[in-house]
């Protein structure tokens, strides 16, 4: 399965919405994918700025950009059938996911950064379980790993179930180097976890990675899918343009057919003795990797900035009983200073503070009475 991550690359436009669904599937891509954003469910108001090919703009505003409605997400999922792709969503916190879930989408892709959102992931657990009791196959859903430990994958796994669902190596970077990606870890991973792998791909290469992943026994690849690198859109630098796409899925199929055709190791064989012929085997070894989880070096200074922390989204006084409406489960991103982790979120709710907080400051567990 290649999914076309289309992400915000549309930048609100359905017209452009379309173009990318049309690119995707002349790509001969399986899915196009898009992420369902709402600000607030991703990060405060003060984390920072981000730089793009068009200049140095708010991260937080250029998410409130790009907020549209149940509508538009309800079109693109039509559009997208019409256009024989499966319609592949990323909600980013509970109100984003239960709207996505009324579409009925093909399935539901959580994002590195949202692999310790529990109370989105539990969220989504409750719906699969009714429909399990009900007589029917849970939703898929498609996780990646991106920024993270063995520990935050089984404990996202531990709430969602195995059951119809597939987990993607990342590294989280942009653009993520090709000797960071340690591909062997799609294999580790499906042998740890007993579920089917694949890829998530941020290296700008369309060839490298993927047809690495695919030798490893990667099922599922996605790749950001971009009409121009030099747009707006906060993946876009990192996306490839309609042709490379082309390249991406014409090499996959290639190396799909060499697996069919000659068998799991063998195939596997020919299609890294043809990645070596290209690119040379000591480069291709690097990126193979040792298959041992852990953090790349790309991505480490990342760990707990950019998945999941609780935060202040209100400014309380000294004494006050915190609500739950007073903590995000957020990103810290760029300038502010993570909080403690989402597993404490249900510990706090009830306590005293034992002092004044401002919006957008870390939750520690040294701001509360005992």
């Amino acid at each position: 399965m290649i999914i076309a991550e289309i992400g915000t690359s549309h930048e609100g436009s359905f017209e452009k919405a379309k173009r990318l669904i049309d690119a995707a599937a002349d790509c001969g891509a399986d899915a196009a994918k898009f992420q369902w954003v709402y600000a607030d469910e991703i990060l405060h108001p003060k984390t920072g700025f981000v730089d793009l090919p068009t200049g140095r703009i708010p991260l937080y505003g250029r998410f409130k950009q790009l907020e549209c409605p149940k509508e538009f997400y309800k079109a693109a999922l039509e559009y997208a059938h019409s256009k024989n792709l499966k319609f592949v969503c990323s909600p980013f916190g509970v109100k984003s996911l239960e709207q996505l879930l009324e579409l009925n989408p093909d399935a539901v892709k959580i994002a590195s950064p949202e692999l310790n959102h529990f109370p989105m992931l539990r969220k989504l657990a409750q719906f699969r379980a009714r429909q399990i009791s009900c007589g029917e196959n849970p939703i898929r859903v498609i996780v990646s790993s991106g920024v993270s430990k063995l520990k935050d994958i089984e404990a996202a796994l531990e709430i969602l179930g195995k059951e119809n669902v597939a987990l993607l190596h990342c590294v989280t970077a942009y653009p993520a180097p090709e000797d960071d990606y340690n591909v062997r870890l799609v294999s580790t991973l499906r042998e740890i976890f007993g579920v089917e792998t694949g890829i998530s791909d941020h290296s700008l290469d369309a060839i490298l990675v993927p047809c690495l992943a695919a030798a490893e026994g990667a099922a599922c690849f996605e790749k950001h899918i971009t009409l121009s690198k030099k747009t707006s859109g906060l993946d876009d630098p990192v996306a490839l343009e309609p042709e490379q796409f082309s390249q991406m899925t014409q090499a996959l199929r290639q190396c799909e057919t060499a697996l069919n055709h000659y068998g799991r190791e063998r195939g596997r064989q020919e299609i890294i003795n043809q990645i070596s012929m290209q690119y040379g085997s000591e480069r291709v070894e690097k990126v193979l990797g040792s298959g041992v989880k852990s953090l790349a070096a790309s991505e480490e200074k990342n760990y707990g900035r950019t998945n999941r922390s609780l935060r202040y989204v209100n400014t309380c006084s000294c004494a006050h009983v915190l609500q739950e409406s007073d903590v995000g489960v957020l990103r810290t991103e760029k300038i502010l200073t993570p909080g403690i982790p989402p597993e404490f979120l249900e510990r706090i709710i009830g306590k005293r503070l034992s002092h004044k907080v401002e919006s957008g400051d870390p939750v520690l567990l040294e701001d509360f009475i005992n």
